[in-house]
């Protein structure tokens, strides 16, 4: 009997519990290229490994409209690493999401056409409305209630707000505001100064009051999701190493969040990279994405938000799970 081989010396796949489907889900976003491998059981999530890694993906698109080829070359290296990994552990299937930077740039397709050439991989490039409904979907997996939800992902290239009730998202807008492109755009000084910071804070109100003009939004809760909340919820948790669990419901008043922009904006970029909880390469963008969070919590009237991990990956991994064709008995 030929002895089956299983990468990075495990002796055989992690068990999977009865029923549940293993799939694989890779997100491209514009800062960060993430991987969640999952048991999904009945549209609940259970998570067998999870990484991230800030690539940048997006960097300079904003000006040139176009994906660098060192960006890709460095994505490219990070998805090749997940593949090895998603097949270590045995995933059924994977789905690949691309988002922002890729459906922005120009070469957009190109960067497509490479990640099918080197690994097979037939990745999707969503547009903000399926970015949004995956977000919800995977946010409100675990949750119970009939409160009305207000959803925040702040990306590297693009922001979506989406709430809903239930399963049922029944509003959603994507912002052309992200904590690459408006750190690329607006914030060139080390600290950034008090003008620069008062010009983005302008900026994201302006895109908030008319992505909601004319809407009448009443809102139970509010949850922000990705890079920027946890990131907060880390320092301000002083988190080293990172735990996922602490984070997941994490109360971050307004308050708060205002006292650490005021302390990240006003250090330069080596300091800031020093602070306990926040991941190095974070480091650049985090003032950015702060400054997108607080204007959209004043455009709420919103006093505190709750941080989580269950973002698009969730909602991938669910969509994932739904496609595969039921197991028999």
């Amino acid at each position: 009997m030929t002895k089956t081989a299983y990468p990075y010396g495990l002796a055989s796949y992690p068990p999977r519990p009865a029923g549940a489907r293993r799939v694989a889900v890779i997100d491209i976003g514009t800062n960060s290229t993430r991987l969640l491998v999952a048991d999904v059981a009945n549209g609940f999530v259970t998570e067998v490994e999870r990484r991230h890694r800030v690539t940048r993906l997006g960097r300079g698109v904003d000006y040139s409209q176009q994906l660098s080829a060192e960006a890709m070359e460095e994505t490219c290296e990070t998805v090749g690493e997940y593949v090895e990994v998603l097949k270590a552990f045995g995933a059924e299937t994977e789905s690949v999401i691309a988002t922002s930077a890729v459906r922005d740039a120009e070469n957009g397709s190109a960067f497509v056409a490479e990640l099918r050439e080197r690994f097979a991989l037939n990745a999707q490039v969503i547009d903000g409305d399926e970015e949004a409904r995956l977000t919800y979907l995977g946010c409100v997996s675990e949750r119970s209630g009939n409160e009305s939800l207000l959803v925040i992902d702040i990306g590297g290239g693009s922001t979506e707000m989406v709430i809903g009730r239930g399963t049922e998202p029944s509003f959603h807008t994507s912002l052309q505001a992200g904590v690459v492109r408006h750190t690329e755009r607006l914030l060139t000084s080390d600290p950034p100064g008090p003008a620069e910071l008062e010009e983005l804070s302008g900026d994201i109100h302006k895109l908030l009051a008319e992505s909601l003009e004319g809407e009448d939004l009443k809102i139970d809760a509010a949850v922000g999701v990705a890079g920027t909340p946890s990131s907060l919820a880390a320092i301000d948790l002083e988190l080293d190493p990172y735990d996922p669990k602490a984070v997941e419901g994490h109360i971050l008043p307004l308050k708060t969040i205002q006292w650490w922009l005021s302390r990240l904006s006003s250090i330069p970029l080596s300091d800031r990279k020093l602070i306990v909880g926040l991941h190095p390469d974070r480091a650049r963008a985090i003032v950015a994405g702060v400054v997108i969070l607080i204007e959209i919590m004043r455009a709420f009237n919103l006093e505190e938000i709750e941080c989580s991990e269950h973002d698009i990956l969730y909602g991938g991994a669910i969509k994932a799970a739904a496609s595969l064709s039921p197991i028999r008995p």
